[in-house]
């Protein structure tokens, strides 16, 4: 089943005490520009996952997106880890090329959230995010720094890293909907990695494209998320993988888009359907929310806390 869910932000300011917002409504949605994020199921078959894909990039440049997100591990999610090796390429090779041909066919720019990057040798891959301008060229590409090596409570045990290499850059790339910090999944949980992007790579909206366990999820997804909007004062769109891919493995689901104010602005009705949500950003909320709360002229240095007494 495909759905869409569509909220305008230019529509939702009784959300935020009015002494943050600085633009009327009709101000807001003059300067607004409009997202797409997408929800999936990918299975063990390049072929089928692509053609959902390009169902979800037709519907969203119908929908008049700039950019649509698509979730970790869009374009194939194996039978156990480590198959993904096996389908693994360079970011010049065929299957990111079928992508960029499909964000220059649509004229959007696209989010690439975990795609299976050749590694360094046979046996590992990166996890990599690519962000893909709406020519078709490829703007900037992350590479998962927290790898996913966890016994879930109630679960099953995964060790990424027994077949990826962790990156070591922190990436943040301009893009018709502003500045954008990029991240994959598990690095959630780690909120020095998006303060870095916001308070020293001037990030204005972090995308989280991910494929949560069912269990973490439920305890923890959208709140981490509605939290690192909060403390770094940015959008946060969150693409997210959703259902059963195989016997062994399922996805949480729940694709949102959240506002720097930690409103959730738009999210699919359905948290395990494949579709689309979508929501009009303005930047200017931004720079309302941290006009009138300057948490980036009042926060310490990390040599303060260095030499702090306890």
């Amino acid at each position: 089943m495909f759905c869409v869910s569509v909220n305008v932000i230019g529509g939702f300011h009784h959300r935020i005490p009015k002494s943050f917002v600085t633009n009327s409504v009709s101000a807001m949605a003059a300067n607004s520009v409009r997202v797409a994020a997408a929800q999936m199921t990918s299975v063990a078959d390049l072929a089928a996952n692509f053609a959902t894909s390009s169902r979800l990039v037709k519907e969203a440049a119908s929908a008049g997106a700039r950019l649509i997100c698509f979730p970790e591990a869009f374009s194939y999610v194996g039978a156990k880890d480590g198959d993904s090796v096996s389908v693994a390429q360079p970011l010049d090779g065929p299957i990111m090329n079928q992508y960029r041909s499909l964000a220059r066919d649509f004229s959007i720019w696209l989010s690439l959230g975990g795609f299976q990057e050749k590694g360094s040798d046979p046996q590992h891959l990166c996890n990599t995010h690519v962000i893909v301008d709406d020519t078709g060229k490829i703007r900037a590409s992350y590479r998962k720094i927290h790898l996913f090596d966890v016994d879930v409570p109630g679960g099953r045990v995964y060790k990424e890293s027994s077949f990826t290499e962790a990156g070591e850059d922190i990436i943040a790339v301009d893009s018709p909907i502003g500045r954008l910090g990029l991240s994959v999944c598990y690095d959630l949980r780690f909120p020095d990695l998006y303060q870095v992007l916001r308070f020293k790579h001037g990030a204005q909206v972090l995308l989280v494209p991910a494929a949560f366990t069912a269990v973490t999820g439920e305890a923890h997804w959208e709140i981490l998320l509605r939290a690192r909007a909060i403390e770094n004062q940015c959008f946060v769109i969150a693409a997210a993988q959703a259902g059963k891919h195989n016997d062994k493995r399922e996805s949480y689901g729940d694709t949102l888009i959240i506002d720097p104010w930690g409103t959730i602005v738009s999210r699919l009705p359905d948290r395990l359907s494949t579709g689309i949500a979508v929501a009009d950003i303005d930047l200017s909320l931004v720079d309302s929310v941290r006009e009138k709360m300057p948490i980036a002229k009042q926060r310490k240095p990390i040599d303060f806390w260095k030499a702090a007494s306890l």
